[in-house]
């Protein structure tokens, strides 16, 4: 019998602007949960400098 994951919650990370699902590691905190990945977790702070930086050179 095949599993169907059609109903599972989704958010929009706000570094990439995709839309993730949830996940089993996420049952407990998904509340908490605001970033698609490992990497956009870590480049919230580059990606969100970066097009204000971007603008002021151009």
């Amino acid at each position: 019998m095949a599993h169907k994951k059609v109903n599972l919650p989704q958010k929009i990370c706000p570094v990439c602007q995709r839309p993730f699902s949830w996940r089993k590691k996420w049952e407990k905190d998904w509340e908490q949960v605001i970033y698609c990945s490992e990497k956009c977790r870590r480049g919230k702070i580059v990606n969100s400098i970066t097009p204000n930086i971007k603008e002021n050179y151009e």
